[in-house]
């Protein structure tokens, strides 16, 4: 592509947040809280005081309205992917954003914390970098216990919970959970992380953000009547547990079917899942997803993963203005990784390579925007893609859970394993 675009300025320093910003971010987080009746607990951080980094859970975009309801009237900066600015960068720069890039190792975000402790106020970071799947938690970094230390301020986790059974990744429609909850907890004081190793650190991070929305959900009895409250469920429940096919999975209204062996299962109001027909193999939906998760560690231990050849088309997000096509082309995911080659509109050639040990997780999107359809996102330091794979023979919900085993196959290899739940 000849035409060279102005790319995303990752140096430019935080901006603290306007002090007459700071009340309106307020007021447009607190009607969407009390909609959904939220009760906020709070644990050992009674008169905390910036600066300190709060860790949150992710799971839909009310968490960001509950953190600033929970931190209010103190100042923050929010770590938000570069996508989250189009359009409204020098805004969402203004109420205090740093941009990053996904499953990037970005030292320039490390300076840019630094600076947000020295200006004494809140990091807002959500470390699962995505919005979990099926209200579960998402891997965590391993590099947090380190971040910790070096940063010496407080650590305090707020784990929110209804979310995703309010608007989960697969259907963003707003059920109308209520009541939600969250836990704002103080995890570790400057004095304490001292004398705690960066594993241990990880270790309490890891225990602080154990979470489970459905079965939270069952737990409270709140039901959700909403008509059409399995639609994209087969997104992430891509394979059927009765005949074993992939790909062939589809929903409707209150149910997940197979196309191919025809069987179905209703999704209750209170979030289980039940057999039309016959024995339910899992009511317990993340259940199912883990099942899924087990087949694709057979076969990377047995050597056999691979996405095949798939046709794609390619977007580009080089600033915050708005995504290029940048051409058609194919991409492979397999045992060495993904690797992404095309050409462009000017017959130029293009391609991006993700090998298996720079990439312990991604970030993928259901029908993006509503109009674009699943897509993997793929990130350098300099550039993002979003890939967008053509035809029905494939899930991008498979390749994310592949990239985690895959790595954590390799870190076993090399005599490096993972504890659970860090990569």
């Amino acid at each position: 592509m000849k035409t060279e675009f102005q790319r995303f300025d990752m140096k430019a320093p935080p901006v603290r947040t306007k002090w007459y910003l700071r009340p309106l971010t307020y007021l447009l987080s607190v009607p969407d809280v009390i909609k959904h009746k939220t009760i906020i607990r709070k644990s050992g951080v009674e008169g905390l005081k910036p600066p300190y980094l709060l860790l949150c859970n992710h799971n839909a975009f009310m968490d960001f309205k509950v953190a600033t309801k929970a931190i209010y009237p103190h100042r923050a900066n929010y770590v938000v992917a570069i996508d989250g600015f189009i359009g409204r960068e020098k805004l969402l720069r203004s109420v205090g954003c740093i941009c990053k890039r996904k499953f990037t190792q970005d030292l320039t975000l490390i300076r840019h914390l630094t600076q947000v402790v020295k200006n004494g106020d809140v990091i807002v970071l959500y470390p699962e970098a995505r919005y979990s799947l099926c209200g579960t938690t998402a891997v965590l970094p391993a590099s947090l216990g380190k971040l910790c230390r070096m940063l010496g301020v407080p650590v305090v986790t707020l784990i929110c919970h209804g979310h995703h059974v309010n608007s989960p990744f697969w259907n963003l429609h707003d059920r109308g959970v209520a009541p939600t909850e969250a836990e704002m907890t103080l995890l570790f004081t400057p004095e304490q992380l001292k004398t705690t190793p960066p594993d241990e650190v990880n270790e309490a991070i890891v225990k602080a953000f154990q979470y489970d929305d459905f079965a939270w959900q069952k737990a409270r009895g709140i039901r959700t009547p909403y008509k059409k409250r399995a639609e994209g469920l087969h997104k992430v429940l891509y394979q059927c547990p009765r005949c074993g096919k992939e790909y062939r999975m589809a929903s409707e209204g209150t149910e997940i079917f197979c196309r191919e062996c025809g069987s179905r299962w209703t999704m209750t109001e209170l979030g289980e899942l039940r057999a039309n027909e016959g024995e339910t193999e899992f009511s317990h939906i993340p259940d199912w997803y883990e099942w899924e998760r087990e087949n694709v560690r057979c076969e990377v231990e047995n050597g056999t993963y691979s996405s095949g050849e798939l046709a794609v088309h390619v977007d580009t997000l080089p600033n915050a203005k708005r995504y290029i096509r940048l051409g058609e082309g194919t991409m492979v995911h397999d045992m060495n990784g993904f690797r992404v080659t095309g050409t462009d509109a000017d017959g130029d050639p293009f391609e991006m390579v993700k090998t298996v040990p720079s990439l312990y997780s991604c970030h993928i999107e259901y029908e993006y925007l509503g109009k674009y359809g699943d897509c993997v996102d793929l990130n350098t330091l300099e550039d993002t893609w979003y890939v967008y794979p053509h035809g029905e023979d494939f899930a991008v919900t498979k390749m994310a859970l592949a990239t985690e085993e895959l790595y954590f196959a390799h870190r076993r290899a090399i005599g490096r394993p993972c504890p659970p739940g860090l990569a």
